[in-house]
């Protein structure tokens, strides 16, 4: 028998980038995500997107929409999922209850910010309680970004 050698974790990371640019965030959440069996696969190949990702809360449950993942290249057209449906989302009872509050009192919205494979080998959604930003916000966002390239540049 052949000793096996420990695996490195894959560092798969998935992230909306226009999501900070968009948003301000004020709270932020690792939560699971129910996947069908070519999904993960997918993830791991990183053939996913979460432009327009958004989470919404239907029958007390959260789900993520606009989460792009492309099918398996090589899953048999039986196999193979839906790229562009819902999933649902795994958080505490606590957490879901203070989510679902936050979304109804104080328009805020619940968007995805990156999507990466644990070090237990499960597919994990970051996500994050965001108040839109206004067009001034984004002008500062911007000039931050500057100062700071200028500052490294010297």
């Amino acid at each position: 028998m052949t000793a096996r050698k420990d695996k490195k974790p894959q560092q798969v990371r998935i992230s909306n980038k226009r999501a900070s640019f968009d948003y301000e965030f004020l709270e932020e959440y690792d939560a699971g995500i129910v996947l069908v069996g070519t999904e993960i696969k997918s993830i791991r190949a990183g053939k996913a997107s979460l432009q327009d990702a958004y989470c919404y809360f239907s029958g007390g449950e959260l789900y993520v929409r606009g989460m792009n993942i492309a099918t398996y290249f090589w899953a048999s057209a039986w196999s193979s999922h839906e790229p562009m449906r819902d999933r649902k989302l795994l958080l505490t009872r606590r957490e879901l209850k203070h989510l679902a509050q936050a979304v109804k009192t104080k328009g805020l919205t619940i968007v995805a910010v990156r999507a990466y494979i644990a070090a237990n080998g499960f597919a994990k959604l970051h996500i994050a309680l965001a108040k839109g930003k206004k067009e001034f916000d984004k002008r500062a966002t911007i000039k931050e970004k500057d100062i700071r390239r200028e500052m490294e540049r010297e």
